[in-house]
């Protein structure tokens, strides 16, 4: 089953969501912070989940559906790794662990964010 064509506005939605996830993104890389607590952090990536959630009914049935769930997904589960390497930060023998951790997630939300633009920019699904 093919999915619906998405209303072009959702589209550009689509893309304004990528780009608030990126800025946030790239601000870690430029500044001080890491990439993935100011991917997690960041006004713009907060505002950006927001809108997935607030917009995602919109895009059921579209493949913009794909893009909803793999920004969603890379938030969250971004989210949970940064947890873990908190906790293991707590011990002497973590630290070097968590760094690790939270410089591995910075660079695979860079990959998700651009995989996923690039994939919007063809017209296409995400590939899970």
């Amino acid at each position: 089953m093919t999915p619906a064509r998405p209303i072009e506005g959702l589209v550009t939605l689509t893309h304004v969501i990528y780009g608030l996830h990126a800025f946030s993104a790239v601000m870690g890389v430029i500044s001080s912070a890491a990439v993935v607590t100011a991917f997690l952090t960041g006004w713009p990536s907060i505002l950006a989940i927001i809108l997935n959630y607030a917009r995602r009914r919109a895009v059921r049935g579209t493949y913009l559906e794909s893009h909803f769930s793999w920004q969603i997904r890379t938030f969250w589960f971004a989210f949970i790794w940064v947890v873990f390497a908190a906790l293991l930060f707590v011990t002497i023998i973590g630290i070097p662990f968590a760094w690790l951790i939270v410089v591995v997630t910075g660079v695979w939300v860079l990959y998700r964010i651009a995989r996923g633009w690039m994939a919007l920019l063809d017209g296409r699904e995400v590939d899970a």
